[in-house]
Order: structure tokens, then C-alpha cells, then sequence
């Protein structure tokens, strides 16, 4: 997925804080029910400084201790960006009932439930 933002309003580290509460950064192997390296977490800069503050957010994740398996979520550079078919776009809209169904079923809330808790609410 690619971000654009406004950064008088948000800055790239809040977007750094609110990815690492939205993902499973150690799962080497996709995202909950969804598998393979298409659904792979990653974190991909543009320049020098987001590169410097995407490592020091994953270093002090890392040294949270908030997850006792090791981090896999890759840092690199932003190249070529194909955006996803038009049927992927807005799925949760255009498929409602079929989206609730799937997000459940993933696993992905519940993960993200007993890591964080209700801390973002």
C-alpha cells in the first residue's frame, strides 16, 4: 500500500508508530491468514532521513520488548510502485459483509488485540 500524507498534519513517525501497531512484524512468512511474500511487512523510504527514522523505530521496538520473537519487517528504499487492481481498491466498501468476515477469520484484530491491548482507543 502506498501512503501519501500531508506532513503538517502527521508526521512520518506517527505513520511509523501507527504501522508497527497495524502489523505483525514478526511473521517472516505474509500477514495472519494471508500468505506469501506479496503480504510481507515492509517499510519503504524515500530519502536518507525517513531510512533513519524507519531503523530507529524498528530499534526501539526491538528494544521494547513488546514482542519476544525477533522482527522481521524489512526497511528499504522505495522503487517502482504498481498499485493494485481496481477490485482490490476499497474492498472493505465495496464488499462489507465479505470483508467483516474475512478480518475476523484472520486473526489480525485478536493479534493485534492481545499485543496493544486498547492503548490506541
Amino acid at each position: 500500500m502506498r501512503i501519501t500524507y500531508d506532513p503538517s498534519k502527521v508526521t512520518y513517525k506517527e505513520l511509523l508508530g501507527y504501522f508497527w501497531r497495524h502489523v505483525d512484524p514478526t511473521d517472516s512468512g505474509g500477514q495472519f491468514i494471508d500468505r506469501g511474500s506479496q503480504y510481507l511487512s515492509a517499510i519503504f523510504y524515500h530519502n536518507e532521513k525517513q531510512k533513519t527514522e524507519a531503523k530507529a523505530s524498528k530499534a526501539s521496538l526491538e528494544k521494547s520488548g513488546k514482542f519476544t520473537s525477533r522482527i522481521v519487517t524489512e526497511i528499504r528504499p522505495a522503487k517502482q510502485f504498481y498499485p493494485a487492481e481496481d477490485y482490490h481498491q476499497d474492498y472493505y466498501k465495496k464488499n462489507p459483509l465479505r470483508y467483516k468476515y474475512y478480518r475476523y477469520g484472520s486473526g489480525r484484530d485478536q493479534f493485534l488485540e492481545k499485543q496493544w491491548g486498547d492503548t490506541e482507543k
